[in-house]
């Protein structure tokens, strides 16, 4: 069972991200505790990536205290940009805190993947199309990703996110997606 918004509310980011397990350099710690989640011996995501049709199926990304390499490496490749067919590494804060996410939203953490990460390419020529897309977006770097959490309603995900305070927040009701991101904690709609 989840946090109760009114306690996440009432938390301020730094002590959020510090119960997480981020250090002051914004490095992950080799077994981060997360707040309002009851602590599971390994952490699992679950994607169905919209434009490439690739679903990938619980990937256990943390186990037994640690960072699992093989599993990091099936989910850089789902989150990858497909235009581009480039895979870049994720950042394992982003995963956390999509897991997260999922846990406080009672689910078990399986995502529509509408973006991960883009190359810079990708980004600019999104750029070009929609000038609402950022032009140093934290995709570039692996530290955002555009989603949705299938039997949740998207202004729930977006509710939660928010009130998470552990990075930017968008919400796009009609491409219905929000994003999410590690960067510092803001919020815009689109």
């Amino acid at each position: 069972m989840g946090i109760s918004r009114r306690t996440l509310l009432g938390m301020s980011g730094g002590a959020v991200a510090a119960a997480i397990g981020f250090g002051s350099q914004g490095t992950a710690i080799a077994a981060p505790a997360l707040i309002g989640v009851k602590e599971l011996s390994a952490r699992t995501l679950s994607f169905d990536c919209y434009y490439t049709g690739e679903y990938v199926k619980q990937v256990t990304y943390w186990a037994d205290g640690e960072y699992v390499d093989g599993a990091l490496d099936e989910i850089n490749r789902a989150l990858r940009d497909w235009r581009a067919a480039e895979v870049h590494p994720i950042d394992v804060k982003l995963l956390d805190l999509l897991y997260q996410l999922g846990r406080n939203l009672d689910t078990d953490c399986h995502f529509e993947l509408v973006s991960g990460y883009r190359s810079p390419k990708t980004n600019a020529m999104l750029h070009r199309m929609d000038p609402g897309v950022a032009v140093n977006s934290l995709h570039m770097q692996g530290q955002a990703a555009d989603i949705s959490l299938p039997g949740r309603p998207l202004h729930k995900v977006h509710e939660m996110a928010l009130a998470m305070e552990l990075g930017g927040v968008g919400y796009y009701p009609e491409s219905n997606f929000v994003h999410v991101d590690t960067g510092r904690v803001r919020r815009w709609a689109g």
